[in-house]
């Protein structure tokens, strides 16, 4: 960026950090910026939007976050005072006109409706303050309205902290990197700062990083404290511990028994096999979408023969299946279980699908025996399972219930839940200790065991 741009009246300065250099300069379609509490995330965001809609005159910019009012205090009131002379803000359009035609607009995106608004509307750069409070449909709308005629390079630029609804699809891309078809992995950049690479919180505050240190859950401090995006706020299945959990085991004898979770949009097959201590593995997975049940009951005995090949001393006992297969189609008069049935596949049971008691039995699974391992581990190569697990939240209407948002983390725990609740594990006994109660009589005091 010239030196005579950043000098043109722009009232936000002051000396940015080396990460948030590293943001000003990526030239990637995609940016990402955060990653921990304290990384100087919203004034990064709002200053280079000011910056490019200096540098590339006529050009049409977006800043949109969940609601107004949290739109309206981190920056429509930091921008009035940083781009006065420079740009005057529309309170009707809710926009900063500049001086030289660029239009900086502010936008929320409380829900999906709101994302349909969008829809029609060309921007040259869009910002998403605090992206992992959005969904993945949402990002979606957004990006297709990234177009336009215009020299003004098209990119779109994030802010992220760990949690919340959109936490899976912003770790997937900029995190894990891990690319679907048609996602070009040069487009996508992270950029992590935490509070330490802020020298002007650490000048303002410098006790900020210590509190964050003293933070006594040892989970809770990695996610504030480090940007940790195996462990966040609010995370539904805290105590999963990738380090514990996840385990490869080459060799496996016992019985499987496997949990469905099927829906057009996904289906979620898991497969477990038992040992002999009572401990569970989840030895795979299938996770497809937009199939038909006649196709998923194919793709799901194609993997079973797989998994019968790889561990030839296992053998399959039932599938604990979504109680909805077998309701019957009013087109058809036909339920999902009577079309599934026509491959040949292990028995369908209908499965316990009652919610609370189904996580509480996972996190009987989840804890640690007096052996020191967990009731259940799973397989590395269970990827969707593995990131379900950790991205799930809690229910803001149900106690001790998760979430359904977002609901492509829904799909293989509630397969995983099927394939529990059918073997439901006894709650770990904690560590027998001594105790008394005492009495005082006249003799002095009597200790009764």
């Amino acid at each position: 960026m010239k030196k005579s741009v950043l000098r043109k009246g722009f009232r936000d300065f002051g000396t940015p950090s080396e990460k948030q250099r590293l943001f000003f300069n990526s030239r990637a379609k995609y940016t990402a910026y955060g990653g921990a509490r304290g990384g100087g995330k919203s004034w990064a965001l709002r200053r280079k939007l000011a910056l490019m809609a200096l540098r590339w005159p006529g050009s049409k910019l977006l800043l949109v976050r969940r609601s107004y009012p949290e739109l309206y205090s981190n920056h429509i009131l930091p921008l009035q005072a940083a781009l006065r002379g420079v740009a005057v803000w529309n309170e009707q359009r809710k926009c900063f006109r500049f001086k030289n035609g660029s239009i900086l607009f502010m936008g929320y995106l409380a829900s999906d409706s709101d994302a349909q608004r969008y829809q029609g509307r060309e921007y040259d750069v869009i910002a998403i303050d605090e992206a992992t409070q959005i969904t993945e449909y949402q990002f979606n709308c957004l990006r297709a309205c990234l177009r336009g005629v215009s020299r003004t390079p098209k990119r779109m630029y994030l802010s992220c902290n760990p949690g919340g609804v959109g936490h899976i699809w912003v770790k997937r891309l900029f995190v894990d990197r891990n690319f679907a078809d048609g996602e070009n992995p040069d487009d996508y950049a992270f950029i992590q700062a935490k509070a330490a690479d802020n020298p002007a919180l650490m000048k303002a505050d410098p006790d900020y990083v210590n509190r964050l240190r003293a933070i006594r859950d040892p989970r809770l401090r990695r996610a504030w404290l480090d940007g940790d995006w195996n462990v966040f706020e609010g995370q539904f299945f805290a105590e999963f511990d990738p380090e514990r959990h996840i385990k490869y085991q080459p060799a496996l004898a016992g019985s499987w028994f496997c949990g469905l979770d099927y829906g057009f949009d996904m289906l979620a097959l898991i497969v477990c096999v038992i040992g002999a201590d009572g401990h569970v593995h989840v030895a795979a997975e299938l996770c497809r979408e937009n199939l038909t049940l006649s196709a998923a009951a194919i793709e799901i005995r194609r993997k079973l023969d797989e998994i019968k090949a790889r561990y030839p001393k296992s053998e399959p006992m039932y599938i604990a299946a979504s109680p909805d297969l077998w309701n019957r189609r009013q087109d058809s008069g036909v339920s999902g279980i009577e079309t599934m049935s026509r491959i040949a596949l292990p028995p369908l049971i209908r499965a316990d699908d009652r919610r609370v008691p189904g996580w509480l039995n996972m996190r009987e699974y989840l804890a640690f025996s007096p052996d020191g391992n967990p009731g259940l581990t799973i397989d590395p190569s269970c990827e969707t399972l593995i990131s379900s697990m950790q991205a799930l939240v809690f229910s803001k209407t149900v106690p001790d219930d998760a979430s359904d948002r977002p609901h492509s983390a829904t799909h293989a725990p509630e397969a995983l839940r099927y394939a529990l609740m059918s073997r439901p594990r006894a709650p770990v006994e904690a560590e027998k200790t001594n105790f008394a109660f005492e009495r005082k009589n006249p003799g002095g005091w009597n200790f009764i065991r």
